[in-house]
C-alpha cells in the first residue's frame, strides 16, 4: 500500500499495556480502612495501588484511560493511517447522500479489553462495538494473519480494518440485513458478509493507496478467517449450523461485490438503495 499516501487519523486510542479494572476488592477495603485510622489518605492508599486511575466505564466493567492520538510505533501507526482512509472515504460517501459520517474510535489493546459490550480478550479477535462506536483489536492479530493463517500484507490487514468499519457504517444507516446466508445464525452471517461488502466498496473508492495485486491479499485474508476454513482448522471438521461469519467463499465474494459494485446498494441492504 502507498503509506505515504496516506492520512493518519487522530481517533485512536490506545491500550496496551493496560488492563480492565474489575472493581476494588477487599484486600483494597481493608487496606482503605486501616490507612484511614492510620492517617494516610485514601486516594494516596488507591493512587499507589493503581486504582485510582481515570477508568472508562462499560458493561465490561472498567479499563484505565489509553493515550489518545497519533501511535508512534509501525503497526499502529499503519492502523491510524487506515482508519483515516476509511475516515475520508466514508465522509465524502455519505456527504454525496446529504448525511454525516461520524467516524468511530479506533481502541489498541494487548491482552484483554474492557468495551460497552463487555470484555473480551485476545482470542476474540477484532470486533466492533455499537454501544461505544469504537473498533477494538489487539494488534497481534496482524502477525497472527500473516503466520498461522497465511494471510500476510498491508492490504491483507487494511481489509481487517475496513470490516470491522463496515460495521460502524451499518450502525449509522441502520443496515442490520444482508442476503446469501443460511444456518442457525444467519442473522449473524448475513450482518458480517455485509461488512465484507462494505469493506470491497470503501476499497474501490480509494484505489489510490493500492498496490497492483494487494486486492488479492484481502481476498486471501477473506478466505482464511471463513467459518469453513477456521473450523476445518481447528476441529477438523465443518459444522454449517454454527457458522457466524460465512464461508471463505462467501466472504471473498462479498468482498468482490462491493468492490465491483462501489456503493452501499450493491451489497443488498433494504435502507440503502438511495446511497
Amino acid at each position: 500500500m502507498r503509506l505515504d499516501d496516506m492520512r493518519r487519523s487522530d481517533n485512536v486510542e490506545d491500550r496496551r499495556g493496560f488492563r480492565p479494572v474489575h472493581g476494588i476488592g477487599l484486600g483494597t477495603i481493608v487496606l482503605l480502612v486501616v490507612g484511614y485510622f492510620m492517617g494516610v489518605s485514601p486516594s494516596t492508599l488507591l493512587g499507589l495501588l493503581g486504582a485510582g486511575e481515570a477508568v472508562t466505564q462499560g458493561a465490561g466493567g472498567a479499563q484505565q484511560q489509553g493515550v489518545t492520538g497519533r501511535p508512534q510505533d509501525p503497526q499502529g501507526d499503519f492502523a491510524a493511517a487506515v482508519l483515516g482512509e476509511t475516515e475520508d472515504v466514508w465522509t465524502k460517501y455519505f456527504a454525496a447522500a446529504g448525511q454525516h459520517y461520524t467516524p468511530p474510535t479506533l481502541v489498541l489493546f494487548n491482552g484483554e479489553v474492557a468495551s460497552a459490550c463487555g470484555t473480551a480478550s485476545t482470542a476474540a479477535g477484532p470486533f466492533y462495538c455499537p454501544g461505544d462506536q469504537k473498533v477494538y483489536i489487539d494488534l497481534d492479530f496482524f502477525n497472527q494473519l500473516a503466520s498461522e493463517f497465511g494471510a500476510p500484507g498491508d492490504f491483507a490487514r487494511a481489509y481487517v480494518l475496513a470490516h470491522e468499519v463496515g460495521h460502524h457504517v451499518q450502525n449509522l444507516l441502520g443496515l442490520t440485513n444482508g442476503s446469501g446466508s443460511r444456518g442457525a445464525n444467519g442473522g449473524s452471517v448475513a450482518i458480517e458478509l455485509q461488512a465484507d461488502c462494505l469493506a470491497g466498496v470503501w476499497a474501490m473508492r480509494d484505489q489510490r493507496i493500492i498496490e497492483p495485486g494487494e486486492v488479492q491479499q484481502a481476498l486471501a485474508a477473506a478466505a482464511a478467517v471463513g467459518d469453513d476454513t477456521l473450523q476445518k482448522r481447528t476441529q477438523g471438521r465443518v459444522v454449517p449450523d454454527t457458522f457466524t461469519h460465512g464461508t471463505s467463499a462467501q466472504r471473498q465474494r462479498w468482498f468482490e461485490r462491493g468492490f465491483q459494485g462501489g456503493k452501499i446498494g450493491s451489497c443488498d441492504t433494504q435502507s440503502a438503495s438511495q446511497l
